[in-house]
């Protein structure tokens, strides 16, 4: 096939053959950037942390979550990748009570990390959990 990849044959008026060039081939890094904003990622983490609890009593609150985005240190990128935002996340929450405290909160920074990650493909830094509250979970067979 004559000419390059992004290149095709054509004929013009006179039935001269004329070389039309293709698209462009932009080189990954010369490309752009998405930015995904701070408020995205602060729901992408509340929402994963929802998911790791479960289903709570009546009584307690959503999770909420802030999250502080830092841009890449300026310099050299990695070979072949883009430089990669950091995620600080803090995730406060309200939980049941009796319950493994310590296993619902690894559950929470496991599953916002991932979330985190896989949804925004920044690096997750740091998941900090707070409990803010428990809640006496209600026993079953007890009458009030």
């Amino acid at each position: 096939m004559p000419g390059s990849a992004g290149e095709h044959r054509q004929t013009d008026q006179a039935g001269r053959a004329a070389s039309v060039a293709g698209p462009a081939v932009v080189a990954p890094a010369e490309r752009g950037a998405t930015r995904i904003a701070d408020r995205v990622v602060t729901k992408v983490a509340a929402q994963a942390a929802r998911e790791a609890l479960g289903p709570l009593s009546p009584d307690a609150a959503s999770p909420q979550a802030t999250v502080v985005v830092r841009s890449p240190a300026p310099g050299p990128p990695r070979a072949g990748e883009p430089p990669a935002e950091t995620a600080n996340v803090r995730v406060v929450v309200e939980l049941d009570y009796p319950c493994d405290i310590g296993g619902r909160c690894r559950a929470v920074r496991r599953r916002v990390a991932e979330r985190v990650g896989a949804l925004t493909g920044m690096d997750v830094y740091e998941v900090a959990v707070r409990v803010e509250r428990l809640h006496l979970a209600p026993a079953h067979g007890r009458t009030q």
